[in-house]
């Protein structure tokens, strides 16, 4: 209700979020401490004063939802489980403040910047007004700005433009690897590559500059496809480089192909978190599976895989090397290198002791006999 009136509007939220059973407006007066409170019982906040004033009042409902960090488990996967569930519970928290939208993604509240660019790159165009959480739409914000200024690759020598929603090639080793280790020895190994669950297209770049003739790269997420299209016209390989829509591998056979899947084996919670959760390691299971079906004779399949959930104790290197063999593949070598990402480095991070000793391999594979 507002001003005696019902009101009705459009939900939005990209993370699969049901709208709030309950909502009230709020304005600058609204102090944090019953924000918090409100929030945390379930009861939504529309926000009709200043913009800014809500930016800071999502910043002390953080500081309130931050004070309790969760306490460690003795194991280190109920240390994961523990802090995933802390971070469901903030993101449900904060989510709970709500601000409206013009039917233009115009933000009818004062101080409110233009956000019509970032919106229109994430909801697309919009007829109609709608509610967002604001602690999404700084989401939508920041991958615009990731969007617009790209990340530098040293193994290209240029930027990759992450698309919202798009895992950002932030964590360069990987890249690395696939940039260094020698392509196989068979004589068409530089004729075709498959580059499978492409995401930005960082990787089917690095190997079309490595001089692979042509190179097919997959994914089925669209926002992914319309992501790797747009990186691989920037860099001039639309000659070299096919992306196509499908599920893990495209029609045929090539003498080498690379993927590296999510490597997690738990459920996402965002579009972004698709890249690095994979429940049940089912993209991991469905590459090595198919890969003896659509390699050349000597091929070879690349897995680039960080060992992170073997510390986390959500899967085991037996179980990986299992996975393998019954796939009817052999090892053919490995390298291996350790992440130099920030979180690495994190003392504060609940998950800092396996973080210090996780190792990304990118696991050379051929086909048994």
């Amino acid at each position: 209700m507002e001003a005696g009136e019902s009101r009705v509007a459009v939900w939005r939220s990209e993370a699969g979020v049901a709208p709030p059973a309950r909502v009230q407006l709020a304005d600058d007066t609204q102090s944090a401490d019953v924000a918090y409170r409100l929030a945390c019982e379930g009861t939504a906040l529309l926000w009709r004063g200043d913009f800014q004033n809500a930016r800071q009042l999502l910043q002390a409902m953080a500081r309130r939802v931050d004070r309790k960090p969760p306490k460690p488990g003795p194991a280190p996967f109920e240390v994961f489980h523990l802090q995933r569930r802390a971070q469901a519970q903030r993101a449900r928290t904060l989510g709970m403040l709500l601000i409206p939208f013009a039917a233009d993604h115009l933000i009818p509240l004062r101080r409110a910047p233009d956000v019509r660019q970032a919106c229109t790159e994430v909801y697309g165009d919009c007829a109609v007004p709608y509610v967002a959480s604001l602690r999404e739409l700084l989401g939508l914000i920041g991958a615009h700005e990731w969007r617009k200024n790209g990340v530098e690759v040293p193994a290209l020598g240029e930027r990759i433009y992450p698309h919202y929603g798009v895992f950002s090639p932030v964590r360069s080793e990987y890249v690395a690897l696939v940039a260094e280790a020698p392509l196989p020895k068979s004589q068409a190994s530089n004729s075709l590559a498959f580059d499978i669950g492409t995401g930005t297209g960082v990787l089917a770049a690095v190997l079309a500059r490595r001089g692979v003739a042509r190179v097919v790269a997959t994914d089925q997420d669209m926002r992914a496809l319309c992501c790797a299209r747009d990186n691989i016209a920037r860099l001039g390989l639309n000659a070299q480089v096919d992306v196509v829509q499908a599920n893990l591998f495209p029609p045929g056979r090539a003498p080498l192909i690379v993927c590296n899947p999510p490597w997690i084996p738990a459920r996402p919670s965002s579009p972004l978190e698709h890249a690095v959760y994979d429940p049940d390691s089912s993209m991991l299971r469905g590459f090595l599976d198919g890969l003896v079906a659509h390699l050349t004779p000597a091929g070879e399949g690349w897995l680039i895989l960080s060992d992170l959930a073997e510390h986390l104790e959500l899967r085991s290197r037996s179980e990986l090397l299992s996975l393998i063999e019954q796939a009817g593949l052999l090892v053919l070598g490995r390298t291996d290198v350790r992440p130099t990402h920030p979180r690495s480095a994190d003392v504060t991070d609940p998950l800092h002791a396996a973080r210090t000793a996780e190792v990304t391999s990118l696991w050379r594979l051929g086909a048994k006999g």
